[in-house]
């Protein structure tokens, strides 16, 4: 019979192997046979999502009868050169059980609502495949061991978050937006790479139950910190670097639902979580994820109450509480903030799927208080002179140039990108000229040893005169 920690082991392996699984399976299907029917692509992938919610569950009761320990699971080493192997694993502990359960939930529910949301949707197949995709990267992410697995976790998310931002490629806008994330994403994800490649250097290994910190210098802990902290800021839209996050609105409303409102967007302050010991040994990055969350939260809440549409307030009121997250986790309120990540996870999904109804509900509103709306209390706007809130009115509908600091960085990008593409094309048909010309000295030899006539012939003299 199986012990408490194996039952555990095997359901925290099991939680991200199931969507993987449901991805080959539609995906196989889809590209050998033919597309399968709706009914078969949803069910699928909402019986793997329920094994994975199961799992989950099992993971996070064996936490909580073991009190809390932390359960490691090896799986083995990658490679090993001399003395040094790079080592994987997973580890469930209180934070990530917590956020396991999370994750499996949310996305169960959101694929139940999309399996009528979508419904006769021209790629509904291809929602589900990249649902299933980021199923298994996010809790991959979340049960990770290493920061090295965590990785591989996070470009999943950040792979399917701006293909379904691209969802509806027929329209230039969807497409944009996805190259706009796409373009912060990457760069910002420098950050987290730079980071894991310290923590090797300095202790030797990226693990994150077993890593001995203390042997960490001061000066680099502030540097992986640091380092972090640029890829929780693209992942999780801080300032400066969230103007990106209402243009990835551009989305089917579930995909929003589950990206922006609950789980992506928390990818970043998870990030700062699991870094929380190498955070305890540098203060000034802590001072740094004060000041980034606190900026992004002023921010936040002056543009989100400027917005004219329902998925756009959302968006930058999501900034907002993240911000506040952050600010948590530079003060060294972990458990706060994960509660926090929690509460806001479960309330900001429910708001984004009922964002299509925004229409109503202020209907509803309106009609309660007799065709009027409520204005909203403006104490601390009453303080400020005109003039300023005037100039902080005009900041915030201008989004305070976030798009405009983000196109600064993303043009350049998509520039070389595309001088690359035009020398790489260009270099691939001079290489297929040097194929071909190669090519024809052989077919001209054949062709003339084909068309040489045989001496033993009779009509070998007459044939050559002709």
């Amino acid at each position: 019979m199986l012990s408490l920690p194996e039952i555990a082991a095997r359901a925290v392996i099991a939680a991200p192997a199931l969507p993987a699984l449901a991805v080959a399976a539609i995906g196989g299907y889809a590209l050998l046979v033919r597309n399968p029917r709706e009914s078969t692509t949803a069910g699928i992938t909402l019986a793997a999502l329920v094994g994975s919610l199961i799992a989950s569950l099992l993971g996070a009761g064996a936490i909580l009868v073991r009190g809390g320990e932390p359960i490691h699971v090896p799986l083995g080493a990658w490679f090993e050169v001399g003395g040094y192997s790079f080592h994987t694993s997973l580890h469930l502990d209180t934070t990530s059980a917590t956020m396991l359960v999370l994750t499996t939930v949310i996305t169960s529910l959101v694929a139940r609502f999309s399996r009528s949301y979508l419904h006769r949707e021209a790629g509904f197949t291809r929602f589900f495949l990249l649902l299933g995709v980021f199923a298994a990267g996010m809790q991959l992410l979340v049960a990770a061991g290493t920061f090295d697995i965590l990785f591989a976790g996070w470009e999943l998310v950040g792979l399917s978050s701006v293909l379904l931002v691209a969802f509806f490629h027929e329209r230039t806008a969807p497409v944009r937006a996805s190259l706009r994330v796409f373009v912060v994403y990457r760069l910002c994800d420098i950050g987290l790479l730079v980071g894991a490649a310290l923590l090797h250097r300095a202790g030797h290994g990226s693990e994150i139950g077993d890593l001995h910190f203390e042997q960490v210098a001061p000066a680099t802990a502030t540097a992986i910190s640091l380092a972090f902290l640029l890829a929780a800021m693209g992942k999780s839209a801080q300032f400066p670097l969230g103007g990106w996050l209402p243009r990835a609105m551009e989305g089917p409303t579930p995909s929003s639902a589950l990206f922006y409102g609950a789980l992506s967007v928390h990818a970043g302050v998870f990030l700062l979580l699991r870094a929380a010991p190498v955070l305890a040994r540098a203060p000034i990055a802590c001072a740094v994820i004060v000041v980034v969350g606190a900026m992004t939260a002023v921010v936040g809440t002056l543009c989100w109450r400027v917005q004219s549409d329902a998925k756009s307030a959302l968006a930058f009121a999501t900034t907002t509480q993240v911000g506040l997250m952050f600010v948590e986790v530079g003060l060294g309120f972990h458990r706060v903030a994960l509660v926090h990540m929690v509460a806001h996870a479960s309330l900001r999904t429910w708001q984004m799927l009922r964002a299509p109804s925004a229409l109503e509900d202020a209907d509803v509103v309106r009609a309660v208080h007799q065709g009027r709306m409520p204005v909203a209390a403006g104490f601390v706007a009453g303080l400020a002179p005109l003039r300023l809130r005037s100039f902080v009115y005009r900041l915030a509908l201008d989004r305070f140039q976030l798009e405009a600091f983000e196109n600064a960085i993303v043009a350049p990008v998509t520039r070389i990108a595309m001088v690359l593409s035009l020398h790489e094309r260009r270099f691939t048909q001079l290489l297929e000229v040097a194929a071909l010309a190669a090519a024809l000295p052989g077919r001209r030899e054949e062709s003339s040893k084909r068309a040489a006539p045989d001496a033993g012939t009779p009509n070998a003299g007459q044939e050559s005169q002709r």
